[in-house]
């Protein structure tokens, strides 16, 4: 009777015990494995969607600005509205570039072979562009369509402005700190149990709160100035594109996935 409580205890305590390392790396790991293996026609519409989901992000930070006084407190209540769209994204298990920064790399550093370098980039062109197909449409949409009040169109405008308010050399950092950020995320979301809401909320808040970059996010912000005239091809590329992409990749790959994987090395 007591060698059964006693393990009942046991039990009961693995179960509300947060996974050992190694067993969050794994749940990762195979989850990259099993993404690289999906058709590319998967792979395209999930990343679209993502890419349009995004846009809301937007549009609910928009929304808030519209409403708020001028005050020292704004940017904390209207950075609430950017999670909706990695919410929209993650729980709905789109495909988010800045995912695939840790998920598809973990598979690559285990086993670095020319199969797994070769799977890695076919899922990251696919899902990046797809990304940003979905994004510029949503800019455009929001553009050149009645969806939309002038009075949201010109809180989107502020915003976007206020964003871009950075040259290319702070972006790259700025996006370093973004793929970090997001590279946590799902790290944490295997071991968060019932509070994946609550996880990708508070972190992507903390993007928006710190002024991090990310590249889908951004890029809906990019692309809208670009449809209204505030922002040229030249702008896009050079000072918003190459640095924030070079930023949340090396955030997401060569720190947040390079330091899973050494922490887990020597037990795998």
């Amino acid at each position: 009777m007591a060698q059964k409580k006693e393990e009942r205890q046991v039990e009961h305590i693995e179960e509300r015990s947060t996974p050992r390392t190694p067993v969050i790396y794994e749940i990762v790991r195979r989850y990259g494995e099993e993404e690289m293996e999906r058709p590319a026609t998967s792979l395209w519409w999930s990343g679209l969607a993502a890419g349009l989901s995004m846009s809301f992000s937007l549009l609910a930070m928009a929304l808030l600005e519209m409403h708020l006084p001028q005050a020292d407190w704004r940017s904390l209540v209207r950075s609430a509205g950017y999670p909706i769209g990695f919410l929209m994204v993650v729980l709905g298990r789109q495909q988010l570039f800045t995912e695939n920064t840790i998920t598809v790399v973990l598979p690559v550093i285990a086993e670095p072979t020319r199969q797994n370098f070769w799977r890695a980039g076919r899922m990251w062109a696919i899902v990046l562009v797809a990304n940003l197909v979905g994004t510029l449409f949503a800019a455009l949409f929001c553009t050149f369509t009645p969806v939309l009040d002038n009075d949201v169109r010109a809180a989107m405008m502020s915003i976007a402005r206020e964003s871009m308010d950075h040259d290319g050399f702070g972006l790259l950092f700025r996006g370093i700190t973004a793929g970090f950020l997001m590279a946590a995320t799902v790290w944490l979301i295997p071991a968060s149990s019932a509070a994946q809401f609550q996880i990708v909320a508070i972190m992507t808040y903390l993007i928006s709160l710190s002024g991090a970059a990310h590249i889908v996010a951004g890029s809906v912000e990019a692309f809208f100035l670009l449809a209204n005239g505030g922002l040229g091809i030249g702008q896009l590329v050079g000072r918003f594109f190459v640095p924030v992409l070079a930023g949340n990749i090396i955030g997401g790959t060569v720190l947040f996935a390079m330091l899973s994987y050494a922490q887990v090395m020597k037990e795998i």
